[in-house]
């Protein structure tokens, strides 16, 4: 059975964010972090579930490594990892902040849970929608979670907001926002034009009735790819978790993956 490990470079940005425990003196030891990170990578790119992670692996249990996962989601883990790698790809010149792309993307949602709803183009099946915010290479920038009856454009002052202060290693406030915002009709409301305007974002979203919808635009079609990418991370092609937290952690941290994978020491993940 192939042992799941936790590559150098990713475990070298981790490890200096997890918040620190006293090893308790009496009971039984806390597993090491490095193999519960190790189990949760294995259940996250292979889709199997928790409880069915083989204590052989030397992972823990799936539900120790359910537990720690959700720890350091509210501890804001995930984030700040996501963030320290959107900074070294802004650092090294490999991020296209003078545009963005917003879309949402919906998933079978069978457990239910939080965040989720009816879903009108799938037979009022249970679903949840991933709204995503991307940079002009495809590199997510940020996204959140909502209900998949919830309208995409509800959640668009979200998805903006989601996207973190990123820095390119010299001094002065990060760039939080890119320049220009490219969405599809979806979003053609005045609300939404007006979210971009107050955020010093131009808005370049498609208009009902105007534009045609055949294509995906010269510039839209790279979130359409990143949302693919997301896909091949198993566990997030549906959604298990009724915890919306958990599946947001699963969704912070396979887009942070995706990050390192841009770097030169990363790929090989």
């Amino acid at each position: 059975m192939h042992v799941p490990t936790v590559p150098d470079d990713l475990w070298a940005v981790v490890e200096p964010l997890l918040p620190q425990h006293r090893t308790p003196r009496r009971g039984r030891p806390r597993l090491p972090n490095r193999a519960v990170l190790a189990g949760i990578l294995f259940v996250l790119k292979t889709g199997i579930a928790w409880h069915h992670l083989p204590l052989a692996l030397g992972c823990g249990s799936g539900m120790t490594c359910w537990r720690r996962l959700r720890e350091w989601q509210q501890a804001g883990v995930w984030s700040s990892v996501h963030r320290l790698l959107l900074d070294r790809l802004h650092a090294q010149g490999q991020l296209d902040l003078t545009r963005a792309s917003l879309d949402s993307a919906t998933v079978a949602s069978p457990c239910g849970g939080q965040d989720t709803g009816r879903d009108p183009t799938n037979r009022g099946k249970l679903g949840c929608k991933r709204h995503l915010v991307v940079d002009g290479l495809g590199i997510p920038l940020g996204v959140v979670v909502s209900a998949a009856n919830v309208h995409d454009s509800r959640m668009f002052e979200a998805a903006l907001d989601a996207v973190q202060g990123i820095r390119n290693g010299r001094p002065g406030r990060p760039r939080r926002r890119p320049l220009k915002l490219h969405a599809d009709k979806g979003y053609d409301f005045l609300r939404c034009r007006q979210a971009c305007w107050t955020r010093g974002i131009t808005p370049r979203i498609a208009r009902r009735g105007v534009e045609s919808s055949s294509t995906l635009g010269r510039h839209r079609w790279v979130i359409e790819r990143t949302l693919s990418w997301l896909n091949r991370f198993k566990r997030l092609k549906v959604r298990y978790e009724r915890c919306a937290e958990v599946h947001l952690a699963l969704l912070t941290l396979a887009s942070a993956l995706i990050c390192l994978r841009r770097l030169p020491c990363g790929s090989s993940l």
